[in-house]
């Protein structure tokens, strides 16, 4: 990954060249997203500076950000990776684009400056988080990939715009007081994270997956009296971003078609095949985080086929055997071929990192995840510099039980009499959560591990909600909600979409 960050400020309130010097420390506090180079661009008429910190992937010896275009009209900050960057670029050239180097960036800063924005950003397949700045009209643009996978922050500190993939980066700005939104926080009890645009600081936004925002001039120069991306009084914020591309998309464009279930298997095994063979594009060595489990197990198979090498692969093992998943990794590993490694902790190993995880992650994530893939990632930098993982999957073909037991529970509010519903509430709620859960629990001590219910307190006081909500929307809320009522946590809070 890279690191990007930039600020406007013509106010005269920041000297150029403490303008610059705020862009180094910039940097300084991004090195850990780009260890291998850094620079900094200032456009000193229109009071302008990129920050770029870069982890070389593809063509080590170019692709030096922030780069400018041959023309000397824009200039590009990017964080990311474009897996079609050779078709652009033979598109491109057949269209008159010389090209200085054989980095993705190049292809980019030519496919913006080449298309107009949404056209160019329909083209592009890849993860990516951009800042492009046209000199002549003097507009800022900032991007984010389809699916968000690369982080981008924006909002005002002070008079200055901003924008950085981690906040922390605007720590260097001497109107930077790290205030914490009370709505994004009831939304962090409701989520355990904080969903897009909102972000846990005052006056700060995530730019939402699969959009850009395009500023001229005169927006830069004015802070407006309320920013937010919203709509003011029924007005379209000038902050609001542009959607270029939207999953609803793919269901309605798709030919009205039924595939047999085998025509369907073999169609998504050409996609995957295809999808991680293009995540092998790069000038360093990649590997695979692999768990033992579907998603990751089904990503290393199919990085070993499209390899002319052995993989690496990382595993992380702990000695309590309810929580260990290396041993089905190891099996995996064997069975593919892999040139494996694994790690095995203890719990306090695991504690000790946890100090270390508010310096780690900008915004709080309560996923357990953190820890051990805070672990992996450790052990595999040591031998690679790229790893692909598992992660999405369950989201992309319904992995989790609530894409199902949801569907079960709302059909049965539908065919069940209100008096047998009410009967159940009233039973459910005349057993504490917690006796609930040890209940569960108990399954597994008479009835063997395998029938232990867990959280079973949790999920029947979630049925709760969820039978009493006759909207499917707020029905789903309840499903995917850790804290039902998170205004009476956070006092002064309300919660937005």
């Amino acid at each position: 990954m890279c690191g990007i960050a930039g600020l406007f400020d013509n106010s005269g309130a920041i000297r150029e060249s403490d303008l610059f010097n705020i862009g180094k420390q910039m940097v300084i506090q991004l090195t850990h997203r780009g260890p291998d180079a850094g620079d900094v661009w200032l456009d000193q008429q229109s009071g302008l500076v990129f920050a770029h910190r870069r982890l070389s992937i593809i063509d080590l010896a170019g692709g030096a950000q922030p780069m400018v275009s041959s023309s000397g009209r824009y200039v590009l900050t990017y964080n990311g990776e474009l897996y079609n960057y050779r078709e652009l670029r033979r598109e491109l050239a057949s269209r008159g684009s010389t090209f200085r180097d054989a980095s993705d960036t190049e292809v980019l800063l030519e496919a913006l400056t080449h298309w107009p924005v949404d056209k160019a950003l329909s083209k592009l397949v890849g993860m990516f988080a951009f800042a492009l700045w046209d000199r002549e009209e003097r507009r800022l643009i900032l991007g984010r990939d389809r699916m968000g996978e690369k982080p981008l922050y924006y909002g005002w500190v002070g008079n200055s715009f901003v924008f950085a993939s981690e906040p922390r980066a605007f720590d260097e700005h001497p109107g930077w007081q790290r205030k914490i939104d009370l709505d994004s926080l009831a939304l962090f009890f409701r989520h355990n994270y904080v969903p897009d645009p909102h972000s846990i600081f005052q006056g700060i936004y995530k730019l939402p997956p699969s959009s850009y925002l395009a500023l001229d001039y005169e927006a830069l120069n004015r802070r407006p009296d309320n920013f937010s991306p919203f709509a003011v009084d029924d007005r379209v914020s000038r902050f609001a971003p542009t959607a270029y591309w939207s999953p609803h998309q793919i269901p309605m464009s798709a030919p009205n078609t039924r595939l047999t279930e085998s025509e369907a298997i073999a169609e998504l095994k050409q996609l995957l095949r295809g999808t991680i063979k293009d995540k092998l594009v790069a000038d360093v060595p990649i590997g695979a985080l692999l768990s033992g489990g579907i998603d990751s197990s089904l990503v290393t198979a199919l990085m070993q086929e499209a390899s002319s090498s052995v993989v690496e692969t990382f595993s992380i093992g702990f000695e309590s055997e309810t929580h260990n998943e290396a041993k089905h990794a190891k099996a995996v590993a064997t069975h593919l071929g892999t040139h494996h490694h694994e790690m095995y902790l203890s719990g306090d190993d695991a504690l000790e990192t946890v100090p270390e995880l508010s310096s780690i992650y900008d915004e709080p994530f309560a996923d357990s995840s953190q820890i051990p893939t805070l672990l992996i990632s450790r052990l595999a930098q040591r031998s690679i510099k790229v790893a692909l993982s598992g992660d999405g999957g369950d989201e992309l073909f319904g992995g989790y039980n609530r894409y199902t037991w949801g569907q079960r529970l709302i059909s049965l509010r539908e065919s069940t009499p209100e008096v047998l519903q009410r009967g159940y509430r009233s039973l459910v709620q005349g057993i504490s959560p917690q006796t609930w859960n040890a209940i569960g629990r108990s399954f597994g001590m008479f009835a063997g591990s395998h029938r232990a219910v867990p959280m079973l307190g949790d999920k029947l006081y979630k049925s709760i909600h969820l039978l009493g909500d006759k909207d499917f929307l707020k029905s789903y809320t309840s499903l995917i909600s850790i804290w039902q009522n998170p205004l009476a946590l956070v006092a002064g809070s309300k919660e937005s979409a």
